[in-house]
């Protein structure tokens, strides 16, 4: 079962007379066969549910602050129709009742609830985005993240790791801008990879020991091979190995090229400075560390990345370039850090 959720607001400039706006809407109502509750609002406006015999739900509130509000709730197999004609008529009746009185008024497309194809998705400034998904292409949990694949119409396929939207087959603005690509030259350097589960960096990448899970590789490969191309196909190529491990343990090339493993603890603060340190660590002298930092937006959170970057035992340098990576819908920086 799926419910669609529509929503009607008029912004005021003044508070609206709430008997002759409320006596003014009965009519429509009672057209509709819905019963009316009123709701004590303890002197703050009023508030009465109109709920139909076919199960929709009207919650009508008038506010003293000068905003009427109209949500409408039905089921999604509900006529289209018929519920677009109810909430025409309530706009154009409020529009007449509040003749002179009227800021804005704003009608918003359905928020459909509790469908079998989840739509919306936060950005990571906490902005809610609904894709144009039409199927869920692959949804499974492994021992550490639930892993979704969803199709969308206009990104292709898109990695969704417990519940935030990853890499999109559309987002090769995204791996050019992790990857320094235009500015760097690969050619002969070793390169490591900490995450890359959807295989995107390793199609770009020359050589790579990278640590992942495997259940993401497994549905990566299948559906999401417009961004990984045909490289999770084997673990092992002429120019790179892919090696798995838990996302618990943090694992780190020596010189020599043999691990060193390091436990580390839930802090997300401790655990990417273990992170950085390491990495910068391992970095020959022009050697240089890329990674995402998060959404344009999260001043303060970038700001406490790069504090961090300031703390490291190894003094380092950085700098940063703003992308808008296509599925996110917004923009992102990314970071470049390499010792002084």
């Amino acid at each position: 079962m799926a419910l669609r959720h529509y929503t009607l607001d008029f912004n005021l400039s003044a508070p609206a007379d709430c008997p002759s706006t409320v006596r003014g809407l009965h009519s429509i109502f009672q057209e509709q066969e819905m019963t009316e509750t009123v709701h004590d609002t303890e002197g703050h406006g009023y508030l009465a549910t109109f709920i139909g015999k076919n199960g929709r739900l009207v919650i009508l509130r008038v506010h003293s602050q000068g905003l009427v509000t109209v949500d409408l709730q039905c089921c999604e197999g509900d006529n289209i129709a018929q519920v677009d004609n109810l909430l025409n008529a309530l706009e154009k009746k409020l529009k007449s009742l509040l003749h002179g009185n009227i800021r804005g008024v704003k009608r918003l497309p359905a928020l459909t609830r509790g469908a079998a194809v989840d739509r919306y998705w936060p950005t990571a400034d906490g902005r809610l985005v609904e894709y144009d998904i039409d199927r869920v292409v692959y949804d499974e949990d492994s021992a550490y993240q639930n892993i979704k694949i969803l199709h969308s119409q206009q990104f292709g396929n898109i990695l969704i790791l417990n519940g935030d939207v990853n890499l999109a087959e559309s987002d090769l603005p995204y791996t050019q801008a992790i990857m320094g690509r235009g500015k760097e030259n690969y050619t002969g350097k070793e390169v490591l990879i900490l995450g890359g589960g959807d295989g995107g960096i390793l199609a770009e990448a020359v050589k790579l020991n990278v640590y992942i899970d495997q259940m993401v590789i497994d549905g990566c490969r299948t559906h999401m091979r417009k961004a990984c191309g045909s490289v999770l196909d084997n673990l092992k190529g002429d120019c790179y190995q892919v090696r798995m491990t838990v996302l618990s343990i943090a694992l780190f090339l020596r010189r020599d090229g043999t691990f060193m493993v390091y436990s580390v603890s839930d802090s997300t603060w401790e655990f990417l400075q273990l992170i950085l340190d390491l990495s910068i660590k391992v970095l020959r002298p022009t050697g240089k560390y890329f990674t995402q930092g998060n959404c344009a937006n999260l001043t303060e959170a970038l700001a406490l990345y790069e504090e961090q970057l300031g703390r490291l035992s190894c003094p380092v340098d950085f700098s940063k370039e703003v992308v808008c990576v296509p599925s996110y819908m917004e923009l992102w920086v990314f970071y470049t850090v390499w010792k002084k």
